[in-house]
C-alpha cells in the first residue's frame, strides 16, 4: 500500500512540475500568446504570375505558419477580383493599379495593404498577320479585342498614342480577358490587347500567323494586395501575419522560378517555358513606394480625360494606401511620402 502512495505521489509530483514549467514558459517576460486562428477570402488571379507570392504561402504553408486560413478565390482579372470585395464575397484581393484608380475614383474605401509584385512585361497586343498586321501602325481600322477599364486597355491606349493614334482610329470590342484568345483565333477581333497567360494563349493558338507587340515601354504592371478599409480597421494584426505570410512567398519565388511554375498548372509546357523565361524581367518584393501614387494619379488623368469616368478630380491616393501593416513588417520597403 505504501509502495502504491509512493508512485502515486511520485506522478502527482511529476505533473505538479510540468504544469508549472508550461505556466512559467507561458507567463514569463517577453512571452508572446498564440495568435488566435483567422479565416481569410482571398480573390486572385491563380493564372496569373503576380499571384506567385500568395499561391506560395498557400502552398508551402507559410499562411498556416501565421494561424491564417485562407481560401483562394479564383477571377480573371483584377477588377473581378476587388469587385467581389467591394461586394463583401471576399476579404482581400490581389489587384493592378488601374482597377484600384476606377474603384477610388468611384469613392469606394479600397486600400493597398502592399504591392507584391511588379512587371514591365506581361502586357502588351496580339495582331493576326493575316489582316494585313506587320507593324503597330496597321492597327489603323482594325477591330481590337480589350477588357475595357483595365490595365489591357489603359496599356492599348497609350501604346496607340506612341503610333500618333487613339481610340477613335480603330474599333474597340469589349471581351473578358480570358475570352480574348478565342475571339482573335476565331477571327471576331484583328488584333487583342491584355496580359499574360492570356496573350500567350494567343500567340501558341495562332502560331506563326500571331504578332506580338509588347507593352514593355509603355506600362509596368503595379501588382497590390488590396481590402477595404473597415476590414483592416478590424484586423490589423492579421495585416501583420499576412505580410509576414507573404514575405516567405515572395523569397520562394525569387529562389525556386522552377519550381513556382507549377503553381500555374493550366499553362501549356509551352506556356510554363515562357514563363520560366520570362521570371528575370519580374520583380518579386512586398514594397509600398512612392511611384504607385504618381502612376494612379496619372491614370486618373487618363481616365477623366477618356470619360471613363464620372469623377472630375483625381483623389488624394494617400488615403488608399494602408501604411501600418507594412511599416511593422518591412518599415524599409515604405517610401511613399506621407
Amino acid at each position: 500500500m505504501k509502495r502504491l502512495d509512493f508512485k502515486a505521489l511520485l506522478l502527482l509530483a511529476v505533473a505538479v512540475f510540468v504544469a508549472g514549467v508550461c505556466l512559467w514558459l507561458a507567463l514569463r517576460p517577453g512571452a508572446k500568446p498564440q495568435a488566435a486562428p483567422v479565416s481569410i477570402v482571398i480573390a486572385t488571379n491563380t493564372e496569373y504570375v503576380g499571384a506567385c507570392p500568395v499561391l506560395a504561402a498557400q502552398a508551402q504553408g507559410y499562411f498556416a505558419g501565421q494561424q491564417l486560413t485562407v481560401q483562394l478565390q479564383p477571377y480573371t482579372s483584377g477588377r473581378g477580383a476587388l469587385q467581389a470585395v467591394v461586394a463583401n464575397r471576399a476579404d482581400m484581393a490581389t489587384v493592378a493599379d488601374i482597377p484600384i484608380m476606377f474603384f477610388a475614383m468611384e469613392a469606394a474605401p479600397v486600400k493597398v495593404v502592399s504591392t507584391i509584385f511588379r512587371t514591365g512585361s506581361d502586357h502588351g497586343l496580339v495582331a493576326r498577320r493575316d489582316r494585313g498586321i506587320a507593324k503597330p501602325a496597321d492597327l489603323k481600322g482594325k477591330r481590337i479585342g480589350v477588357t475595357l477599364a483595365t490595365s489591357g486597355h489603359f496599356t492599348l491606349d497609350v501604346f496607340l498614342n506612341r503610333q500618333r493614334l487613339d481610340s477613335h482610329d480603330v474599333d474597340l470590342v469589349n471581351y473578358p480577358p480570358d475570352a480574348l484568345a478565342q475571339a482573335l483565333a476565331d477571327g471576331l477581333v484583328d488584333a487583342i490587347s491584355g496580359w499574360d497567360p492570356f496573350l500567350a494563349a494567343a500567340e501558341e493558338s495562332l502560331g506563326a500567323n500571331a504578332i506580338r507587340f509588347s507593352g514593355a515601354d509603355v506600362y509596368e504592371s503595379i501588382y497590390n494586395m488590396v481590402a477595404l478599409s473597415g476590414y483592416i480597421q478590424q484586423h490589423p494584426q492579421t495585416m501583420v501575419r499576412l505580410l509576414l505570410a507573404l514575405d516567405q512567398g515572395e523569397r520562394f519565388c525569387i529562389q525556386n522560378p522552377a519550381a513556382a511554375v507549377a503553381f500555374f498548372p493550366k499553362l501549356s509546357p509551352k506556356g510554363q517555358a515562357a514563363m520560366l523565361a520570362a521570371w528575370p524581367a519580374h520583380h518579386f518584393g512586398l514594397a509600398l513606394d512612392q511611384s504607385l501614387l504618381l502612376v494612379l494619379e496619372d491614370q486618373s488623368r487618363w481616365a477623366i480625360k477618356g470619360g471613363l469616368t464620372k469623377a472630375r478630380e483625381v483623389p488624394n491616393f494617400l488615403d488608399h494606401v494602408y501604411l501600418d501593416g507594412l511599416k511593422t513588417v518591412l518599415p524599409g520597403e515604405v517610401t511613399i511620402i506621407y
